[in-house]
């Protein structure tokens, strides 16, 4: 077999791919190599749809600060690198019952962390935010740092860069296996083999495929995105429409302000069951729940059509307790990123960085890797928590 040889190999150029191929291209004398299955920023990865919405008051607590401060330093950076709008800082705004677990862990974590934000009484929603129907007890959480990210233009801005500074980068190209050796690991695909010295595994939801000791924690979780067109369209530009998160009842709504001049994101999910591959993931919503959808959006935001003008439907692999898995194996030569479980492209570049770093060597203490999102670590609560079984998001 004839071997092709490179330094890096990243599998998936994806959300966490293209980030770890920008910061390894960066690495002085490291030649690395990127491999898609797919063709360049596609429509089947996790991050595909338009917009990801940027919070930095997060409700899963203080876990993932520090992530998110590093992460909006280097979509900063990006922007500058590439000369591409990818995070319009429009603010974040979370409406929910005074007293919602979620909103009371986002309270708490802006007021430990000094972050810049404003608390909204439920008249102070309803006259600065007509847009959102506010029911009586509702109040607010603005996010002053929060807002949209352009998931498309991030990774394409990612993989142009890396290609520039000297990765070279393979589309259409599934991998078929890798195996460790004395020499190396080897990378097995349909146009031909590497040897590299060391492998970064970032295949989203594929990644099972490649790593059976994910197979077994991992759960695909279906992700589906509406739009939706106002009788006002001009309510909800960037300006006057911040990204938000909205909870009424069992309800959970979450999107982001129009970005193409007549439609804005919300979304909700139906009690879509959980997978294991992404084979068995469904393509498309169903007219009944694309029907009871927009009569949740109705219900929710002023002078809003409830029939969707454009729909998506994705999948990301979620652990049971919804950390990420960031580690590297025993050998050193096999980084793993995975199961984001919904929320990581926000601090997507961090977990590059994070990658990178173990990709040239750094232990995960070495590169700041919170010690709970080891691979071991995720084992020892998958035996005590079982697998992910869905719900919430």
């Amino acid at each position: 077999m004839d071997l092709q040889k490179t330094n890096v190999v990243v599998i998936g150029a994806g959300t966490v791919g293209s980030m770890a191929l920008w910061q390894l291209s960066t690495h002085e004398g490291v030649d690395v190599v990127g491999i898609e299955q797919y063709g360049r920023v596609h429509s089947h990865g996790s991050y595909a749809g338009e917009s990801r919405v940027f919070r930095t008051a997060v409700h899963e607590g203080g876990t993932y600060v520090g992530m998110i401060q590093r992460s909006r330093d280097l979509w900063r950076e990006l922007e500058q690198e590439s000369g591409r709008s990818i995070y319009l800082e429009a603010g974040c705004l979370s409406i929910a019952p005074e007293g919602f677990p979620d909103l009371v862990t986002a309270l708490g974590t802006v007021q430990e962390f000094g972050i810049p934000h404003r608390t909204l009484t439920t008249e102070e929603l309803r006259r600065e935010y007509p847009q959102h129907l506010v029911q009586d007890g509702d109040i607010g959480l603005l996010d002053a740092h929060g807002g949209g990210l352009r998931p498309e233009v991030a990774v394409m801005s990612a993989l142009d860069i890396a290609e520039q500074n000297g990765a070279r980068l393979f589309f259409n190209t599934a991998v078929l296996g890798i195996e460790e050796r004395a020499g190396g690991v080897v990378v097995r695909t349909t146009q031909g083999s590497w040897l590299a010295d060391r492998v970064v595994v970032a295949s989203g939801s594929w990644s099972g495929r490649l790593s059976p000791e994910l197979h077994d924690l991992l759960r695909l979780q279906v992700l589906g995105l509406t739009w939706f067109m106002p009788r006002d369209p001009s309510a909800f530009v960037p300006e006057r429409f911040p990204a938000f998160l909205r909870d009424s009842g069992p309800v959970h709504f979450f999107g982001a302000p129009s970005f193409d001049g007549y439609a804005f994101k919300a979304c909700t999910n139906p009690e879509w069951p959980v997978f294991r591959d992404p084979s068995e993931v469904p393509t498309s919503h169903t007219r009944e729940e694309l029907i009871k959808i927009g009569q949740r959006a109705a219900e929710l935001f002023d002078g809003v059509n409830p029939e969707p003008v454009r729909q998506s439907v994705h999948h990301c692999a979620y652990t049971p307790d919804r950390l990420p898995v960031v580690d590297v194996n025993a050998s050193g030569r096999v980084v793993t990123v995975a199961g984001l479980s919904g929320h990581g492209f926000k601090f997507s570049p961090r977990l590059g960085e994070f990658a990178a770093a173990l990709a040239t060597g750094s232990s995960p203490a070495d590169a700041g890797i919170d010690p709970r999102f080891a691979l071991s670590a995720h084992l020892e609560r998958l035996a005590v928590l079982g697998p992910y079984t869905g719900g919430g998001h």
